[in-house]
C-alpha cells in the first residue's frame, strides 16, 4: 500500500514539475513565483498578485490556465463594473413569462479577476461568496461553482490613479499574495529577442485536467504533518498575536493557510511530509498581506513581516 501512495505521490510531483517547467518557459526567470503560483493552486487557494503593470501578471494567469487545462475567463475590473456583470443576472424571458437566469463569467473553473482593485468595493465584494464558499447567491438563490474554481486577481499599487485599496475581509479571502517585478538582465534580454508571449501561450499543451488536478490536491491535504510541525506553525501564530509590532495576529484561518501550503509545496517536492522549511518558503506570500505593521521600524530596518516573524519564531 505504501509502494502504492509513494508511486502515485510521485507521479504528481512530476506532472507538477512539469507544469511549472512549461510555464517557466513563457515567465522568464521567475521560477520561485511559478512553484508558489503551483502551490497555491494545489492547496485549493486563491492568488493576489500585486505589481506595477507589464510585469507579467495576466500572462503568468494565462500560461497556468493553459497548461492546467482548466476553462478560463477573465474579468477585466474598472470603476463601471457591476457585480451582476460578475455573477449573472435574472433576465425577463417575454416569450415564457418568467425570469432566466444567465450565469456570470464567475462560472468557469479558472478566473483572472484582472486590475481587481480598479473596481468599486462593491463589485470587489460579489468575489467574496465564490472565493470562500464555491458559490454565489443571485435573486436568493444559491448556485454551486464548477469544481475545482480558482482565482487569480492581479492588482495595481495602491498609489496609483483610480484604484479603490482591497478590505481586509476580501485579502483574507487570498491564500496567497506575490509579486514579480522586473525580470533580471539575462531574463529580459532573452524575453526582447524571444517569441511574442501571448503566441508562446496558445502552443501550451496542458498537462493536467480538473479531475486529476483535484486529485492532485486531495493527496495534498493528506500528507503527514507531524505534531513538532504543529507546534512551530502554533508558536508563529502566538508570536503574531502577541507581538506589538502588529496590530492583530494572524487569525486560525491563516494557520489553516499555512498548514494547506506548506503541505502543497512539499507535494510539489516530492516529500511525504512536511518540513519546517516548507512553512518558512510559504510564509511570506501567505502572512504579508494579512498582518497589518503598528509601526515603521520594520520597514526602517528593511524586513518584512515574514522576515521578522522567521528571525524571531526558532524551528523545532
Amino acid at each position: 500500500m505504501h509502494a502504492t501512495e509513494s508511486k502515485i505521490r510521485n507521479a504528481a510531483t512530476a506532472v507538477l514539475q512539469r507544469a511549472a517547467d512549461e510555464i517557466g518557459g513563457v515567465i522568464l526567470g521567475k521560477g520561485d513565483q511559478i512553484r508558489l503560483a503551483l502551490t497555491c493552486l494545489v492547496a485549493r487557494g486563491h492568488l493576489l498578485i500585486e505589481d506595477l503593470p507589464g510585469v507579467g501578471k495576466t500572462t503568468l494567469a494565462h500560461a497556468i490556465a493553459r497548461v492546467m487545462g482548466l476553462d478560463f475567463q477573465r474579468i477585466q475590473f474598472t470603476s463601471d463594473l457591476l457585480p451582476a456583470d460578475v455573477l449573472g443576472a435574472a433576465i425577463y424571458d417575454r416569450e415564457r413569462g418568467l425570469f432566466e437566469f444567465h450565469q456570470g463569467p464567475i462560472f468557469s473553473h479558472f478566473i483572472l479577476a484582472d486590475e481587481v482593485n480598479r473596481a468599486t468595493p462593491k463589485t470587489q465584494s460579489a468575489l467574496l461568496e465564490a472565493m470562500e464558499e464555491y458559490q454565489v447567491t443571485v435573486e436568493g438563490e444559491t448556485r454551486d461553482l464548477p469544481q475545482p474554481f480558482f482565482v487569480i486577481a492581479t492588482q495595481n499599487p495602491m498609489h496609483q490613479i483610480g484604484t479603490y485599496p482591497l478590505p481586509e475581509s476580501q485579502l483574507d479571502r487570498f491564500l496567497m499574495r506575490l509579486h514579480l517585478g522586473f525580470p533580471d538582465k539575462s531574463a529580459e534580454r532573452e524575453l526582447l529577442q524571444g517569441e511574442d508571449r501571448r503566441d508562446m501561450i496558445e502552443h501550451l499543451k496542458p498537462v493536467l485536467d480538473g479531475v486529476n488536478l483535484m486529485s492532485i490536491q486531495k493527496q495534498a491535504a493528506e500528507l503527514y504533518v507531524a505534531d513538532a510541525l504543529l507546534d512551530y506553525v502554533q508558536a508563529v501564530l502566538e508570536f503574531t498575536r502577541k507581538s506589538p509590532m502588529f496590530e492583530f495576529g494572524l487569525s486560525p484561518r491563516g494557520g489553516l493557510a499555512l498548514l494547506s501550503s506548506a503541505r502543497a509545496l512539499a507535494l510539489i517536492d516530492g516529500k511525504e511530509f512536511v518540513l519546517p522549511e516548507h512553512v518558512k518558503q510559504v510564509l511570506p506570500a501567505v502572512v504579508n498581506h494579512r498582518l497589518v505593521k503598528t509601526s515603521d521600524e520594520l520597514d526602517t530596518k528593511n524586513l518584512t513581516a515574514a522576515d521578522f516573524i522567521s528571525d524571531s519564531v526558532p524551528v523545532p
